[in-house]
Parts: structure tokens; sequence; C-alpha cells
């Protein structure tokens, strides 16, 4: 094929894959229920350079780019389309830069989040976003879908956090955005605008992070379990109408807690039907009684707070692994819905009516202190019916975060699974402002196609 000669013309052999086996590995992320093409090639960049190239003759050539970080995304964002180039920054994975005076860090896209922390903590200092992933998905990713996590209900999600890009457009050019300082308002803020965009206005190769000092108090944790949804539902409610800040406020019901038992013997299902975890991290053990409080003014049917930071630890490490445990049990189909804090007993509500309606099993975890919920749909492998059964509750809990004023993805991003949800939130007129930049930035219409908008 001429395109693939010509790749070969401007990349060295050793980085481009056309084996069918390795390059189907690297065709989908972890939402297992997306659809996939097949791609005419791997591309495992090592540079910035590299990544221009190959979108500046992808360009010419009319040929599909989908870029990848780690595969972790949970929305098909990651997955390749029909004649494409996957193009694997995985390999671009060095810290270029950490300035401890200003409090940023200068990073390729292939470094992994948990590997960034541990660079900056040697320093005194630290990067706050942390999806559940964070051991093994990459900043580039992670900017690329605005990934959120535990701590953003206090420290804000991925966007907050970067300052500044380097970026390949759909034109095949290099150009950075955004700055290296605290302030600066020179503009449009395009570094902004790549972020969350998944791959579809530019490929990322370079990303300048704000830090902020390592927190100093001893966290506390504060765990309170609840007979219903709803009723953990109204702690959260409670909770942010108490003025307090946690640093976390996570909901995991029994279901989950079941599955990670199962897997890793941990002793947790027996605590409650639904748990919240809330941390503070200033210190202040007034404020976790506070905490406290709420969850026992709202119902709960016990609560404690944990007595050391290894032991607080320890119950949020449950809640990270409640997805890869779903997982074991079969294919899961994953909604990232938001909602208004003080609707969250509603959505909740809403939930555990779409699963009797359709007649599917609903696991439930979430950042509740943010009203970002995480439904689980869990259905038997090979059960077809089940899992028409579950897209149907999987849109129809799509459709009530929206008449809620919520949105249909608080972090994951639309990716394929979330395209119909995110037409119905942003309407036809905003639609187009987002097809008129898509324009701008990828004429040519070769950049993560079909993905988003």
């Amino acid at each position: 094929m001429r395109f693939l000669d010509a790749l070969a013309g401007v990349l060295p052999s050793d980085v481009i894959v056309r084996d069918a086996d390795v390059v189907a590995a690297h065709a989908r992320d972890q939402a297992a229920w997306a659809p996939e093409g097949t791609a005419l090639a791997l591309v495992r960049a090592r540079s910035a350079e590299q990544v221009r190239d190959v979108v500046a003759l992808c360009a010419e050539h009319g040929v599909p780019v989908v870029p990848r970080g780690a595969g972790t995304g949970l929305s098909g964002g990651a997955n390749a389309v029909d004649g494409c180039v996957l193009l694997a920054l995985g390999g671009m994975d060095r810290v270029l830069e950490i300035d401890a005076a200003e409090q940023i860090a200068v990073v390729q896209p292939g470094v992994v989040n948990d590997r960034l922390r541990e660079a900056v903590a040697e320093h005194g200092l630290w990067y706050p976003p942390d999806p559940a992933s964070s051991p093994w998905s990459t900043i580039g990713g992670n900017a690329a879908t605005n990934a959120g996590g535990v701590c953003c209900v206090k420290y804000g999600v991925t966007r907050d956090y970067v300052l500044g890009l380097q970026v390949v457009t759909g034109t095949g050019r290099l150009v950075r955005v955004g700055r290296r300082t605290r302030k600066g308002v020179a503009g449009y803020d395009l570094a902004g605008l790549f972020v969350g965009s998944e791959g579809t206005l530019g490929v990322i190769t370079e990303v300048t992070v704000r830090l902020l000092p390592l927190p100093r108090g001893t966290p506390r944790t504060v765990v309170g379990a609840f007979g219903s949804l709803v009723a953990a539902g109204e702690a959260v409610a409670a909770v942010a109408a108490s003025g307090i800040a946690p640093s976390a406020l996570e909901l995991v019901d029994r279901y989950c807690l079941r599955a990670v038992d199962d897997w890793k013997n941990m002793g947790l299902a027996d605590l409650g039907d639904v748990l919240l975890l809330g941390r503070v991290d200033s210190g202040d053990e007034d404020e976790a009684a506070l905490l406290q409080r709420c969850f026992d003014e709202a119902g709960a049917g016990w609560s404690t707070r944990s007595t050391d930071a290894e032991e607080a630890e320890a119950l949020f490490a449950a809640r990270r692994l409640a997805y890869p445990a779903l997982e074991r049990l079969g294919p899961v189909l994953t909604e990232d819905v938001c909602v208004p804090r003080g609707l969250v007993p509603r959505m909740l509500g809403r939930i555990e009516e779409h699963a009797r309606i359709h007649g599917v099993h609903v696991a439930n975890i979430a950042h509740a202190g943010d009203g970002n919920l995480h439904p689980l749909i869990v259905v038997p492998a090979g059960d077809e019916a089940a899992r028409a059964r579950a897209q149907a509750a999987f849109e129809a809990i799509l459709d009530d975060a929206i008449a809620l004023g919520g949105t249909v993805t608080g972090e994951h991003g639309v990716g394929l699974l979330k395209r119909r949800g995110m037409h119905a939130e942003v309407g036809e007129d905003v639609l187009e402002l987002h097809r008129a930049v898509k324009a701008a930035l990828d004429p040519a219409g070769i950049l993560n196609p079909g993905k988003v908008i």
C-alpha cells in the first residue's frame, strides 16, 4: 500500500508494527461494550517529531489517526476505526523537568500518573488528580479525557492542573499552547480546550502541570454504613450543606464489597449495605467529627473514624479495587453520570428503579462528594438478552442525569459509548460550535474520527 510505504519512509522501522495480533491487542480500551475497527498499523512513537510526521502524512493521505496511552479508558475513546493508524504514546515516558520553586513539572504523555506523583513527592510536592487507574494510566491520557478521581471533590480535576501543552494538530503542526506561569490571560485558553478533547483536536506530546505542596495533616477516614442507596445519598447532601470540604467522599455498595472480598479476602462485605468513605486531610479532628455527625444524623446504622493513616488508606484501597473486582464477574457496562450534589439521593433512587424495570443488576460506586456516580451494570457473559436490557438501562440513566441538570460523563469521557447522550445534553446549536472548532484544528477530519461529536 502506498501509504504504508510512505510511512516507512519517514519513520524508523522499529517503531512501526504491522503484526496483526499485536495491532489488534492495541485496538481498544477497557470499555468492553464499545465497538472497534481494524487498524492498518501501530506506531510506537518515541518523540514529538515522530508524532508530527505521522499526523502530517496521515492528513496528506486521508488516513485516520487514533492516539492511545495505556488503554485504561472506559468509553471507547481509544478504540481503532477501520483503516486507521494507532498512535501509541506510552514510550514517550520521561519526566522532563521538576521545578520545585515554581511548583511545576513538565512530562511526556506516557508518564504514568503514580510515577509522576512519586517523582514530585521527592521534592515535597504533590500532583492531586488521582483516577482509580493511577497505577497504570498515563498523564497524556488523563489530559485527553480530563480525568478526575477520589481527590477531585476538594482539589479538582486534570484541567485544573494543566498549565501548558505541546500538541500536534490535525494539519501536522507541532505547537505549544498555555503557559508556565501561575497566571496568564493572553488569548484564548487553548490548553484548556485540548484537555478533555479525547484526541479529536490534537495529539498531546508534552504536558506542563502545576503542583501543590504535599499535605502535612494526618488524614482521617470516616466510615458510615447505611441501609439503602437513597439514605447514603441523603448523607452526601447533608455533607454538601454543612460546608465541610472533605478531600474524598466515596460510596461503595455491598455488591462491590463482596466482589472485592471474593478476590482479595479483605473482610468488608458485612460492614453494611452501602458504605460512605469520607476523608479529611486537614489534620483537624473537629472536621472529622463533623463529617461523622453528618453521617449519623442522616441515618447511618453505625459510623467510625480511623485512628491512623494506615487504617485510613486500607479502607480506600477497597474502593479502588471495586471496578477490577467486578470485571472478574462478567462484562461490565460502566456509567459515569454527574448530578448536583443535592440531587444525589434522587439520582440514586432512579438508578435503583431502572435496575428493577430492566431486570439487571447494578452495582454502585461513586465519587459521591461531587455528585459523580458510577453505576456498574454487570451482565453474565454470553447473555445477549441481558446485554440488551443493560444497554436500555444505561441509556435511561443518561437521560435521567440530563433531566436532573447533570451531565452524561463526569470524568470518563464521551468516546463511543456516550455520543447519543452527549448530543442530547448539549443540543444542536452547541454541537455546531464543537464541529467548527474541530474543523479549524483538524480540517481533514483524521483525528480520532467518530468519537465525541
